[in-house]
């Protein structure tokens, strides 16, 4: 029987799922970034984030100390030591003394090596090489082993991301470009949107109109024309071509007809009668916005707020066109870019840094996504 509200229980429950669905396709890979990026290196390689916290298994190589290293002992020459030269804590399962065998013997049995040599590896790493016949040459006996690790986390990738590889830097530079870049088209939108909404002057309806139009036209295509205005004009005034305003103009540009076209929605579906009621008690158009449309605004402007703060923290191509690669300049998604290129293997610096760029907008969104749907439905069902 369906609900009160003419849903039935199956369709409530089948979007619910749906929603939960989602959010676990989208959790999953943020939650194995930020597992990866706290693992080892070592680790990294050897196995999947979703096997982090249990033991890691890998084959290893290694090379035995040369014949410096023999003694003598109970008549037979003998090399002694352990495999693990780093000293960590490793169990060894089986080991081998060639690459196309590297588990042909278990762990703690003595491999006949032939001429009466024989080699015995331990579970910890120990070994012992007995041979009947003083040992010769330079270099060691070539030892091949598998073995697993306990799980193994640390802070050392952060660290080497934000004071080695330039992040802090370039994460700092984001924050400077996408903070004015942010809070400029609001304030200049929230002005515009008003008066398209309550404030009657010719070429309103054409205003209209070409904000409309304006919502269509790629970025790529007014990328260019954009920038040689802003070189025409920054030579004409003596301004440096790549600086902070360029960046800022050009993303307030690129975000105002959105952001003028949703406030607009919004404000003209406020009450009239809040309005009228306040001209009839003396307040002019600038208090009227000031006192009563922005704090009723507050959920729309949040809205915004989180989708150009995330279009601009996550940009790259304008930044690349009206910014430079200077350290004091490049943002956070160009290092990371170059770190794609030169660091392609380093699997613990990318994860990191992946992780570090995708933080921001998580805490922004967090912090904003009880006004987002808000500001997003209010203005739909009724406009000015």
């Amino acid at each position: 029987m369906a609900a009160s509200t003419g849903k039935s229980f199956v369709s409530r429950f089948g979007v619910h799922i749906a929603v939960l669905v989602f959010v676990v396709i989208w959790t999953i890979p943020t939650l194995g970034i930020l597992v990866s990026s706290l693992r080892d290196k070592d680790q990294i390689i050897a196995s999947g984030w979703w096997n982090s916290f249990a033991s890691s298994s890998q084959t290893e190589a290694g090379r035995l100390p040369a014949a410096s290293a023999q003694t003598q002992k109970d008549g037979k020459y003998v090399i002694e030591g352990n495999v693990f030269g780093d000293g960590a804590k490793r169990d060894i399962s089986a080991f081998g003394v060639k690459a196309a065998a590297p588990t042909q013997y278990k762990a703690g049995t003595a491999a006949d090596l032939g001429d009466g040599v024989t080699l015995q590896v331990n579970a910890d790493g120990s070994f012992v090489l007995a041979s009947p016949k003083a040992f010769e040459g330079d270099r060691g006996q070539r030892v091949y082993y598998a073995s697993s690790a306990p799980p193994k986390f640390t802070t050392a990738n952060y660290d080497a991301v934000l004071f080695s590889e330039g992040i802090g830097r370039s994460f700092m530079n984001s924050l400077t470009v996408t903070i004015p870049a942010t809070i400029i088209p609001i304030l200049i939108a929230a002005f515009a949107a008003y008066a398209l909404a309550w404030m009657r002057f010719p070429g309103r309806a054409l205003l209209i109109a070409v904000i409309i139009g304006l919502l269509v036209v790629p970025l790529q295509m007014s990328l260019i024309p954009l920038l040689k205005l802003y070189n025409g004009v920054g030579t004409f005034f003596g301004v440096p071509s790549k600086t902070y305003l360029g960046i800022w103009l050009a993303h307030t540009g690129f975000g105002l007809p959105f952001a003028i076209y949703l406030l607009r929605s919004y404000i003209a579906g406020l009450p009239r009668e809040i309005m009228e009621s306040a001209r009839i008690d003396g307040a002019s158009d600038f208090e009227i916005f000031v006192k009563i449309v922005l704090p009723l605004s507050f959920p729309v402007l949040a809205s915004f707020a989180i989708f150009q703060f995330l279009w601009v923290w996550n940009d790259l191509l304008v930044a690349m066109v009206f910014l430079g690669t200077a350290p004091d300049q490049i943002v956070l998604t160009a290092k990371l870019n170059a770190l794609l290129g030169s660091r392609g293997g380093n699997w613990e610096i990318l994860t990191t840094s992946a992780f570090i760029t995708i933080i921001v907008p998580l805490i922004v969104f967090f912090s904003l996504q009880r006004y987002f749907v808000r500001g997003l439905l209010a203005g739909s069902v009724k406009g000015g």
